[in-house]
């Protein structure tokens, strides 16, 4: 493998040695400058002159400028008048003079804060005062859930009314849990148990979100002006992308934690998503992962340890909800969540730390009983890279090792299992694609200026020739797609997933601002970092991933199918476009793969399984956009009862299925057994396997793939007209034996 040009660590020295530099250019001294803006110019100077794509500072700018910061300080509506709102557009199209002055103009930061802090202080009235007496919950009203359909109110009494049926709204979930609750009890007949009143029941409720709320403003007036700075800063970046933002020094700390596997918690990366905080990846080898409800897209409701009283995060930054979300080893947290159809449940997770084996590449046997063919299969569920041990452990080395034990077993195809892959580290990704062919280009990587800098794959020697699938899936995203659309060029495979892939075709760096700052402005530190993107990844034929993703060549439906997720879905995400192609040999021996399509089209329309996802993706559709909700205490417990009924009939999904098995490498055997935590992880895994609806659907693709000529010890393989000497897997002796002792 060799990197035309630039090395990948050249690139990122010579990138930091540029940004120190720009980032404080014209503040050679400190001149009597303010904190404020001495941070303001050098995140100026930082984004014009490094950004991959600098914004021009002028009126469109400013706009956009506006509307993110008034979208960060007010998303819910529940605190500005349009009065208010008036007020502040007045400055709209004067950001961009105001931040570029010698001395910044802060002016319209400061009404900003001066009235969300007099709107948050009238708030605190009308939570108080609605919360003190009971609902009439017989009342046929209705409440908007989703805050971008609502306008800024004209009144306070209007803003108060919206408060009301907020409150009223969060009142009656928690009373119709209290309910549930005690119905399950009375059911059950517990022992020593004193149903309560509906009175007493409603007047319980009533007080949690009281609580909640005491709490919630109470973080409110914690916040200062540097908080509001903040937001106005990552405001002013996010306008450039949704990848370049800026973290101050306590949110950089809780970003290296979360890296850094140090972690204990649940393992889920989460983001503050249209004012909700939301749930973006799931962490491999997590404990949510290991609990299996928690899901990307999910939107985190309430946060409770253990048994104890949930606090709502609605509105909460989202420093102050990881805060809540995180913990020790061991305890338990309950996560109150609303799903992708608006069904609400309470998923408990004991906070663990990252099992780091769980993350790494690891491969087992798929068995069709029907005809005894036996298929390798192949989880990795992150690009992985030690970069800090020399001869560290790397994902594209595991995979090799992994292909060389499943050619050990004479499987007759090979799928490469990518869903939920976030991505990760480049280099192995390019290590990784040469694996699967002779040599040639593998991607693209372009900085603002200059040529594009090649990454090749340069070794002659193919150490898997054999029938491929890659499976893809919606949150398949950055090296994922690399490797997925390096595949699909070469033809070397067959994609297989959901519509597309995520879409993310940028790259992003971080400057620790600190360090770009000379020795007089040492008084001003510490002043926090930025991420910005410096790059954007092309594919080998010059097209882009960026907001397309990679189309499977095989698409099947999924429970997002009719639901927009993506890099896609982001504010002023950059642009997809093209460069020029270049030069590669496409591999002549895949297949037709029109036939290929045929046959799994056909397939797919008589599977009772994929019928019932088809089904239920357009179910979820039509949930997510219904977002009126009734305030009516009887009307309301009939929809949860029937989205809890619709729910049941989906879990189907994941039945068995008939005629697929998995089983382990028998070189994985003996260190398996060795460890009954590992055992029973990996029985549930080969379990789990079984129930897999796509996996099944891959393995019938392998066989499309060789014309049906895949059973055990009697492989037929479209050859390689010319396989190069060497491409063939020589038979690692240790290996072998080992083999023999895991069979006796």
């Amino acid at each position: 493998m060799k990197f035309k040009s630039l090395s990948f660590i050249a690139i990122i020295g010579i990138f930091f040695l540029c940004s120190s530099s720009t980032f404080t250019d014209n503040l050679s001294d400190s001149n009597g400058m303010d904190k404020e803006t001495l941070l303001m110019k050098i995140i100026i100077n930082g984004l014009s002159q490094n950004h991959y794509q600098p914004q021009k500072i002028d009126n469109d700018f400013s706009k956009k400028v506006f509307d993110l910061y008034l979208e960060r300080l007010d998303y819910s509506k529940r605190f500005f008048l349009q009065s208010d709102v008036d007020k502040l557009t007045k400055y709209k199209l004067d950001i961009d003079n105001a931040i570029t002055k010698r001395r910044v103009d802060y002016a319209f930061l400061d009404l900003s804060v001066d009235l969300l802090e007099q709107r948050i202080k009238e708030a605190e009235h009308y939570y108080k005062e609605v919360l003190d007496k009971p609902f009439a919950f017989d009342k046929d009203e209705m409440y908007e859930v989703d805050a971008e359909k609502r306008g800024f109110v004209s009144t306070k009494e209007q803003l108060k009314e919206r408060w009301r049926k907020s409150l009223k709204y969060q009142t009656l979930t928690r009373l119709v849990d209290a309910l549930e609750s005690q119905e399950k009890k009375i059911e059950e007949k517990k022992k020593d148990f004193t149903p309560k009143t509906f009175s007493e029941l409603e007047k319980e409720a009533r007080e949690k979100v009281q609580k909640t709320h005491k709490d919630w403003f109470s973080r409110m007036f914690e916040e200062d002006r540097s908080d509001r700075l903040h937001t106005f800063i990552n405001a002013i970046s996010r306008a450039y992308d949704p990848h370049t933002n800026y973290l101050p020094p306590k949110e950089k700390e809780n970003f290296d934690i979360s890296l850094s596997g140090r972690l204990e918690g649940i393992g889920a990366r989460l983001q503050k998503k249209d004012g909700y905080i939301t749930v973006t990846e799931i962490v491999p080898g997590s404990a949510s992962a290991r609990q299996g409800q928690l899901e990307a897209e999910d939107i985190i409701l309430k946060v409770a340890q253990g048994d104890k009283e949930p606090v709502d995060v609605q509105d909460m930054r989202l420093d102050d909800a990881v805060q809540l979300i995180r913990g020790k080893k061991g305890t338990e947290v309950r996560l109150t969540v609303k799903k992708m159809d608006g069904a609400s449940m309470v998923i408990p997770i004991i906070r663990d730390v990252v099992l780091l084996e769980e993350s790494y590449a690891k491969s087992s046997i798929l068995i069709d009983e029907a005809d005894g063919s036996e298929i390798g299969y192949i989880k990795l569920p992150k690009f992985y890279a030690d970069f800090n041990r020399r001869n560290g452990r790397s994902c594209a080395k595991d995979v090799r090792k992994e292909l060389t034990k499943l050619q050990q077993e004479d499987v007759c195809g090979v799928i490469l299992d990518l869903r939920n892959n976030g991505g990760g580290s480049l280099r192995d990704v390019v290590e990784m694609a040469g694996l699967f062919i002779e040599d040639g280009p593998i991607v693209q990587v372009k900085g603002k200026i200059g040529s594009p800098d090649v990454f090749d794959d340069s070794d002659p020697k193919i150490h898997y020739d054999g029938p491929l699938v890659v499976m893809v899936n919606s949150f398949s995203a950055s090296a994922s797609e690399i490797l997925a659309a390096a595949i699909q060029d070469y033809k070397r495979g067959v994609i297989v997933g959901s519509a597309a892939t995520y879409g993310k075709g940028t790259v992003q760096r971080f400057i620790h601002l600190d360090q770009a700052l000379n020795p007089q402005f040492n008084s001003y530190k510490p002043l926090g970092s930025v991420k910005l993107t410096i790059q954007k990844f092309y594919r080998i034929n010059g097209s882009t991933n960026q907001l397309k993703g990679v189309i499977p060549d095989v698409v099947l439906p999924d429970n997002y199918t009719y639901i927009e997720v993506g890099e896609k879905e982001q504010e002023y995400a950059m642009k997809a476009d093209k460069i020029d192609a270049l030069n590669y040999n496409e591999w002549t021996n895949l297949g037709t793969l029109d036939n290929i399509k045929v046959k799994s089209q056909s397939r797919v329309k008589s599977n009772e399984t994929f019928a019932l996802i088809e089904e239920n993706a357009k179910r979820l559709q039509t949930q997510r956009d219904e977002t009126m909700r009734t305030l009516c205490l009887d009307k309301y417990r009939k929809q949860q009862n029937k989205l809890n009924e619709e729910s049941k009939k989906y879990k189907e999904i994941d039945k068995e299925i008939e005629d697929l098995n998995a089983r382990s490498l028998l070189a994985d055997l003996a260190e398996i057994r060795q460890d009954t935590a590992k055992e029973s992880r990996n029985k549930k895994w080969l379990e789990d396997i079984t129930k897999d609806v796509y996996i099944s659907e891959s393995m019938s693709i392998i066989k499309d793939i060789t014309s049906g000529g895949c059973a055990v010890n009697n492989i037929a393989m479209p050859g390689k007209a010319t396989t190069k000497p060497g491409s063939e897997v020589a038979p690692d002796p240790a290996m072998l034996e080992h083999q023999k002792e895991s069979n006796n």
